[in-house]
């Protein structure tokens, strides 16, 4: 079978790699680039621990092919911090204990970010109705919840 040749940009990065027909983005970020931070906790779109921004969108990468993200921007947890300093959502997620074994938290943190750049002011509900897409096996979701809305007033100055 043939390889394709994608070009993409991942967390500002310009890439290039070669993909089978069938690959997932999930496989590709992980096993070709090196970016194992997006975890694969289904493969069928159900927990949203593969989560990832593709030209702004949230997407599951496990449902996506590699050979989609051709000419793409894409952003993932890796992408969040900024060096040593991490993005207002990580640090809330710490301050709240907000996670335990971590497989869902890079999904929900890329979830919560995408919901912030688009409702800076999102109340608790929006915020529970937004992260729905994201399951999470140990926490609850309310220290999650309340992690996303310590943020958001951080982030806006609050």
């Amino acid at each position: 079978m043939a390889k394709h040749h994608v070009t993409a940009t991942v967390n500002g990065d310009a890439v290039e790699f070669l993909c089978e027909t069938d690959e997932t983005l999930l496989d590709v970020l992980r096993n070709q680039l090196g970016l194992t931070g997006t975890k694969e906790g289904c493969a069928t779109g159900d927990c949203g621990a593969c989560s990832v921004t593709v030209d702004g969108c949230l997407v599951c990468s496990c449902l996506m092919l590699g050979v989609e993200a051709n000419g793409k921007s894409i952003a993932t947890i890796e992408g969040m911090a900024h060096g040593e300093e991490l993005h207002p959502l990580q640090r809330k997620f710490l301050e709240h204990a907000a996670l335990q074994c971590g497989v869902c938290t890079p999904g929900f943190l890329v979830a919560a970010k995408a919901l912030l750049e688009k409702k800076p002011d999102p109340s608790e509900t929006e915020v529970r109705y937004w992260l729905a897409g994201n399951l999470c096996r140990c926490t609850g979701y309310d220290k999650i919840v309340r992690a996303v809305l310590d943020a958001a007033a951080e982030m806006r100055g609050a």
